[in-house]
């Protein structure tokens, strides 16, 4: 498990265009503009073995819950080497999905073009777009990583939406993600 810090992304950045299939719906492509939220969009990077996304997923799927009524969208993209990880497959990434009862869209970033787009270092890796999909958030959910015994509350994130729906500034210092390094093709 190699601790590997998000590269932070410029805030401002256009969200990046993607169209990507989606394992669990008959690999339908499926696209940002599809699927964006109204008021706010969260793109993550994330893959179905890393002990940093199953130690958060479960919490994921909650703040998913508390916010998607809002007008807030996840998604989620997995970009890893399935070739050397076979855990990360489509077909396990619908197992996942089901196994861990989360709803929001879990695409599949074959090419890893889009995990370049949005540089994603690591799984999970967050992505917060304003409703004009303008980057305002990019960093980690919360303090806790595996074994620390920090509470995981996804207090950054909850603060990044909060702002967002209020029409507030967001955060000024906002910390990196932690996890395991995106398994990127020779």
């Amino acid at each position: 498990m190699a601790n590997t810090p998000s590269n932070m992304l410029e805030l401002g950045t256009k969200a990046p265009f993607f169209e990507l299939p989606n394992p669990s719906e008959s690999n339908e492509m499926q696209s940002l503009e599809d699927l964006k939220g109204e008021k706010g969009t969260l793109v993550f990077f994330m893959c179905n073995h890393c002990p940093f996304v199953l130690h958060v997923i479960d919490k994921l799927t909650e703040l998913h819950e508390d916010y998607q009524e809002q007008g807030i969208e996840f998604i989620a993209i997995n970009a890893n080497d399935v070739e050397k990880y076979p855990a990360d497959a489509p077909d396990k990434m619908v197992e996942f999905q089901v196994e861990r009862k989360f709803d929001f869209p879990y695409l599949y970033d074959e090419s890893q073009a889009i995990a370049k787009a949005y540089n994603a270092a690591c799984t999970p890796d967050f992505f917060f777009f304003d409703e004009k999909l303008d980057l305002i958030y990019r960093g980690q959910m919360d303090d806790s990583r595996p074994g620390n015994q920090h509470e995981i509350t996804g207090e950054d994130l909850v603060i990044a939406f909060e702002n967002q729906l209020a029409g507030g500034p967001q955060e000024e210092i906002q910390k990196p993600s932690m996890g395991c390094n995106i398994k990127w093709k020779a």
